[in-house]
C-alpha cells in the first residue's frame, strides 16, 4: 500500500511539474497511478462530486463526505486526481467547490490521520495535502469558494486557495485557521497563503491566537469576498462565475500565476523538508497527547 502510494503521488507530483510537457506524454505517465487510486476510492462511497457543464465549461465540485467532509488521505486523493482531471480537459475554464454536508464546508484535516500513525504514514498524509494546496492554489481555472457552512483550520486553507470566496451569511458559520488551538501549528504556506489574501499583521494576530472569524467579521477582513443568504450561496457562484469568464483566460491566468507563482514556488522548492518538519512535528509524544486529548473532548461531545 506504501509503494502504491508513493507512485502514486509522485505521478501526481509529476504532472504537476511538468505541466508544459505534453498532454499525451502526461496521460501515458498518469494512466496506471490514477487507475490504481480509482479503484483504491472505489472500495468506499465516493467523496468528492463533480457536475461538468460543457456548455458553459462550468464544474461544480461537491464535498461529500459525511460527517463534516474531513481531509482525509482518500479524500484529499480523489480531490487531487478530479481537480487534474478537470485541468486536462481544455473545455473547462472555472471551478465552483462547495459542500454537500448541512452546516459544514470542511473541517479541515482528519485528525485520525495524524494521531497514532507511522511516521511514513504521516509523511504519505502531509504529501497528499500538499498536493492539494498546489493543484489548488496554482489552478489555472478560475476558482470560486462557495462556502455554505462552517470552515475551520484546512477547510479554510481549501478557500483560501480560491480566486474569489462567498460565504453563507449565518452567524453560526465560522472559518479561520485554527490550529494552535489544537496545540499544532499551520506550517509557513499556509501563512503565506493566508497573508497573501488579508496582510501581514491580521494573519500574524489570527494564526497565534488560532482565531475563528463569523462570516461579517471574515468579510471585514477580507477573509471572504463576499455574503449572500443561505439559499443563494451556489447561485451566486455561478453568476459570479460569469464575470470571472468575461476576461480572455490567457491574460488572467498569466496574471494568477504572476501572482502566485512565488508563493508556489516557495514550497515546491522545500516540500521533502517540510514533509519531514511535519513528520517530526506531529509525532512527538507531547502533540500526539494534545491531539489525544482533543479526540475525546470531541467523542464527549457527540455522546
Amino acid at each position: 500500500m506504501a509503494l502504491r502510494a508513493a507512485l502514486k503521488y509522485k505521478c501526481v507530483l509529476s504532472g504537476l511539474l511538468s505541466q508544459q510537457s505534453s498532454c499525451s506524454s502526461h496521460g501515458r505517465v498518469c494512466a496506471t497511478p490514477v487507475l490504481a487510486a480509482q479503484r483504491r476510492n472505489n472500495s468506499s462511497s465516493p467523496k468528492i462530486a463533480v457536475d461538468f457543464d460543457q456548455s458553459t465549461g462550468v464544474a461544480v465540485m461537491r464535498l461529500e463526505s459525511p460527517p463534516v467532509n474531513s481531509l482525509s488521505l482518500d479524500f484529499l486523493t480523489e480531490l487531487c486526481i478530479s481537480v487534474e482531471k478537470l485541468e486536462m480537459d481544455k473545455s473547462c475554464r472555472g471551478l465552483i467547490l462547495t459542500s454537500s454536508q448541512p452546516k459544514v464546508f470542511s473541517a479541515g484535516l482528519d485528525i485520525t490521520e495524524m494521531y497514532g500513525k507511522s511516521p511514513e504514514r504521516c509523511g504519505e498524509f502531509w504529501r497528499a495535502v500538499q498536493e492539494m494546496w498546489l493543484k489548488l492554489y496554482g489552478s489555472s481555472m478560475v476558482t470560486i469558494a462557495a462556502i455554505n457552512g462552517s470552515s475551520p483550520a484546512g477547510g479554510c486553507l481549501m478557500s483560501l486557495t480560491c480566486d474569489y470566496r462567498i460565504m453563507a451569511d449565518n452567524p453560526r458559520y465560522s472559518i479561520g485557521l485554527n490550529e494552535t488551538q489544537l496545540g499544532i501549528v499551520a506550517p509557513f504556506w499556509f501563512k503565506d497563503t493566508m497573508t497573501n489574501t488579508v496582510g501581514q499583521r491580521t494573519t500574524e494576530v489570527a494564526l497565534q491566537l488560532g482565531l475563528l472569524y463569523n462570516p461579517s467579521e471574515a468579510l471585514k477582513i477580507g477573509l471572504v469576498d463576499q455574503l449572500v443568504p443561505e439559499d443563494q450561496v451556489l447561485a451566486t457562484a455561478t453568476q459570479t462565475m460569469t464575470k470571472w469568464l468575461a476576461i480572455p483566460d490567457h491574460a488572467r491566468a498569466i496574471t494568477k500565476s504572476m501572482m502566485r507563482k512565488p508563493t508556489i514556488d516557495k514550497l515546491t522548492s522545500n516540500r521533502e523538508a517540510d514533509i519531514q518538519h511535519f513528520v517530526n512535528f506531529i509525532t512527538k509524544d507531547s502533540i500526539q497527547k494534545s491531539l489525544g486529548m482533543y479526540m475525546a473532548m470531541l467523542k464527549k461531545r457527540r455522546v
